[in-house]
């Protein structure tokens, strides 16, 4: 159990004012009432009703939440990054991010959540980016309550073999909506539509490959809706290589040519920027070669 230490800059009337007003969420706070223990000042127990003194010590509970309780995997995991506060792992394409009807006991998810409880049994799991299952690269997870609270922006860094010749950068601004069927339950596919979220992708070829009339690009995004790099490079007449959903199936590649290459975040923490970087995962190699 990590205790998040602060010193009090000036009086409180009250723990819960200190809280509130620096930001923890009411549901945060309500799972913070639940233990002594949970609450210390000056190393003594405390409750929200304790008021704070300048230059007094204040000890809360990184991570109150009851334990994440999903189904764990024994799978290996490509951890390239861990420390106190967060981990981040290299997801394969073909690996589920999140549980569900048909990834239920093998997903990125449990195999994180398998890990973590294996060194704190409390964890629970807070992954900060979801990637598609078809989708490989970098899951960034925050190791607790507080840890996600203070991380601000993560930028993220696509990379993706696209049909056809890109000739220059540009942006595409596009809204994105999910397909629904006559009787109002959500499609798997989403459809750039007037009525749809915004969605803001930038786009950057880095080099058109003749012999197989595809092009490396490299993609970042203003928003970050599901399938978005999918359907607005679909949208604009260059699908990924491989997108059977937006695109064309492609014997070449399993699944879309897609990976979140690069993370670049700063850990409020250790006050310092991170960024990491994987190589391409081997189903681009075979390709580029």
């Amino acid at each position: 159990m990590r205790m998040q230490q602060y010193t009090i800059d000036k009086p409180y009337k009250s723990v819960y004012l200190f809280l509130k007003q620096h930001g923890f969420s009411e549901n945060y706070i309500k799972n913070l009432r639940k233990k002594m223990g949970y609450i210390l000042v000056d190393g003594q127990n405390a409750t929200m009703r304790t008021r704070l003194q300048q230059n007094q010590t204040l000890q809360i509970n990184a991570s109150p939440n009851s334990r994440t309780t999903l189904k764990n995997c024994q799978l290996p995991l490509d951890i390239v990054y861990e420390d106190d506060f967060y981990l981040v792992v290299n997801k394969p394409s073909g690996l589920a991010t999140s549980p569900s009807r048909s990834h239920y006991g093998c997903n990125l998810s449990g195999a994180i959540t398998n890990y973590m409880q294996s060194k704190c049994d409390d964890f629970v799991l807070r992954i900060t980016n979801r990637l598609d299952k078809d989708t490989s690269g970098l899951v960034l997870v925050a190791k607790d309550s507080i840890a996600q609270k203070e991380l601000g922006h993560v930028d993220k860094v696509y990379y993706a073999l696209c049909e056809g010749k890109i000739e220059k950068s540009q942006t595409i601004d596009a809204p994105i909506a999910t397909l629904t069927n006559p009787d109002g339950i959500n499609q798997h596919k989403r459809v750039v539509a007037p009525n749809g979220k915004s969605a803001t992708t930038f786009v950057a070829p880095i080099l058109f490959y003749p012999n197989q009339n595809f092009t490396l690009v490299k993609l970042t995004l203003l928003n970050g809706r599901t399938h978005q790099i999918r359907v607005h490079m679909s949208h604009i007449g260059h699908p990924l290589v491989g997108d059977s959903l937006y695109g064309h199936s492609d014997k070449r590649i399993a699944a879309s040519a897609l990976v979140c290459k690069q993370l670049l975040f700063f850990h409020p923490f250790e006050n310092k920027q991170i960024c990491i970087e994987v190589d391409f995962p081997q189903n681009f190699l075979s390709l580029l070669q």
